[in-house]
Order: structure tokens, then C-alpha cells, then sequence
């Protein structure tokens, strides 16, 4: 059975909590991405938190919150995480229970990589119900 450090993710763009929302936008932008974990510093990949478009858009802009607005101010903390041998049916089987789509990999607290639905599916590799329920995710979230 494959592990998450098989489908992993392993360079990670990162945000720090001294970062403000205008600049967590434009990495998204440069980085094709709508998913930046939020490490303690730039120099340490102590998970913290993760930030994503929806998060600036509902906690940030639409909250009349400006560019530079820290992104303590609104990144999602007390996220679930995978560890690298987990198998990736249990991964799919936690984003499915917590209906995301994206899922740090953490090896204790420091940040590893990230798996997501696309590392998934790209490989036909779901349990018959997280593969289920993460379909159902992704239909809902257009």
C-alpha cells in the first residue's frame, strides 16, 4: 500500500505570521495556488496554521480588512495533519472527514510537504469511500 511520502508534495511554499495578506495573495498568484501553510519563521517549519484564497477572501477582504492585514489575523489554526507513513488511503480518508481538499504532512510539529486531492486521484489510489466523499468535496466546492 503507498504511503503520503510517496504522492506527496515536498517543496512547499510557506507564509510566516508577519506576513500580510496582500503578500500571501501574490505567492498564491505566482505559485498557482490557493493553499500556503503558515510556518512559525521563515527559517522554521514549525506548522502553525495554513491560509487559503477562501480565507482571504472571507476572513480578509470581504471583512474589510486591508492588505496589510497580518495573516494571524485570518489563517485557519487547528488543522489536521498527515505523517509521511500514513497510508495514503487513511489521508484520503481524513480529507474526506474534514471535507478539505489539501492536507499538511507533518513529521511532529515541522512541516514535510503536502498531499492533496490531485496527488490522489492523479494516481487512482482511493479507498472506495474517501474516494466517494472526496468526489462529493469536490462537486460541492466549485
Amino acid at each position: 500500500m503507498k504511503k503520503v511520502q510517496e504522492v506527496m508534495t515536498k517543496k512547499c511554499v510557506t507564509v510566516t505570521p508577519q506576513d500580510n495578506i496582500y503578500e500571501v495573495a501574490v505567492k498564491m498568484k505566482d505559485n498557482d495556488t490557493g493553499f500556503i501553510p503558515v510556518v512559525e519563521k521563515e527559517d522554521n517549519d514549525k506548522l502553525i496554521g495554513v491560509i487559503t484564497d477562501r480565507d482571504l477572501v472571507i476572513r480578509g477582504y470581504a471583512a474589510k480588512h486591508s492588505g496589510s492585514t497580518s495573516v494571524d489575523t485570518v489563517m485557519t489554526t487547528g488543522i489536521r495533519t498527515a505523517h509521511a507513513d500514513m497510508s495514503v488511503d487513511q489521508a484520503a480518508e481524513l480529507m474526506a472527514e474534514q471535507q478539505i481538499r489539501r492536507l499538511p504532512v507533518t513529521e511532529g510539529d515541522r512541516l514535510i510537504g503536502i498531499v492533496s486531492i490531485g496527488d490522489l486521484a492523479v494516481r487512482n489510489i482511493f479507498a472506495d469511500n474517501a474516494g466517494e466523499a472526496l468526489s462529493q468535496i469536490s462537486e460541492q466546492v466549485h
